[in-house]
């Protein structure tokens, strides 16, 4: 049995790790810490726990006593916390947070369909954005061919949720009901990782990533629109988009058009790419929370402890 400590719970990937970890055949939550909500029930904060956790957030935690522990404080705090731990020899690390997607002090990026060998070996991993997760899974396929030979564009939507718990102008339900925004037009947090990543797959790429994020009017979910020239023919892209997803766990390369509603709530992605003169068009979908957070986050744990990369994570998308 994996035991399992949460640093940071209160917030929406926190709660949807913990039900995961509560239904999870192989893990057992030894604590979930929240200086704020400290003595409280967990379903206070999360109220879809009720009926099936009677746990209380803690403010104090023993290291020794857990196998690995999440990292889901805001952005900025993982790099806080690990410089205050004296951290036992064997515990193992998943960090949600972006402090460390840059591989540095010893993590390993947590993209199971670019590194899962890495992440087998790794003591700590770096689980990747969720805008980021979604455009890399449309373009790994042509980074690892050597195909990326041009400027990329990538208009991209993503839920509420995205945005995290804390409410802001932009968030609350009066403001993005019935409404759809550009924000951070070429200049989003997750762009370094991304082209981090592809030139690690092909050092040669040097163009641009023109990225355009949107806000969506939905709760969860991203789908990635993204498009750059290729050589390929539409036949021989969509064979290269399936021989690179063969083995992957949740990641499927499709020939229909994908929606939103075939992953949320689910672990999958769903990339489908088609050609258009000189241009390949490739789209992806995720939920924001699952695999683009905490179900990647289970998946690389899974994966740090020998398991099935499926286990706790086999999760149906609704039928309607």
């Amino acid at each position: 049995m994996i035991r399992v400590g949460i640093i940071g719970g209160a917030g929406y990937t926190a709660g949807e790790l913990i039900r995961l970890l509560i239904n999870h055949p192989q893990a057992e939550i030894r604590f979930v810490h929240s200086s704020s909500n400290a003595g409280n029930l967990l379903t206070e904060v999360h109220g879809g726990l009720e009926g099936e956790t009677r746990m209380r957030f803690c403010a104090e935690y023993d290291l020794r006593e857990v196998d690995v522990v999440f990292l889901c404080s805001a952005h900025g705090q993982s790099r806080t916390w690990l410089a205050e731990q004296k951290l036992p020899e064997e515990l193992r690390l998943i960090d949600l947070a972006q402090d460390f997607r840059d591989e540095s002090q010893g993590f390993v990026y947590g993209l199971p369909e670019m590194n899962r060998e890495r992440i087998r070996q790794a003591r700590r991993v770096a689980n990747p954005g969720c805008f980021a997760t979604a455009i890399q899974l449309a373009l790994l396929p042509l980074a690892a061919a050597g195909l990326l030979r041009d400027e990329i564009h990538v208009t991209a939507i993503t839920g509420s949720t995205g945005a995290g718990v804390k409410p802001s102008a932009t968030t609350h339900f009066s403001w993005r009901a019935s409404n759809l925004s550009v924000y951070k037009a070429f200049t989003h947090q997750h762009l370094k990782e991304i082209g981090r990543n592809l030139q690690l797959l092909e050092p040669s790429f040097n163009s641009e990533i023109n990225f355009v994020p949107m806000r969506g009017n939905f709760t969860r979910g991203i789908l990635a629109s993204v498009y750059t020239s290729c050589p390929l023919d539409e036949a021989e892209a969509r064979q290269l988009y399936a021989d690179c997803y063969a083995t992957a766990a949740f990641t499927h390369a499709v020939e229909h058009d994908v929606d939103l509603k075939q992953v949320v709530n689910t672990n999958k992605a769903l990339v489908q790419v088609a050609k258009h003169g000189s241009k390949l068009h490739a789209v992806s979908v995720v939920d924001n929370l699952l695999k683009g957070a905490s179900g990647q986050a289970v998946q690389n744990m899974n994966l740090m402890f020998g398991l099935d990369e499926r286990e706790g994570l086999r999760l149906k998308a609704s039928a309607f």
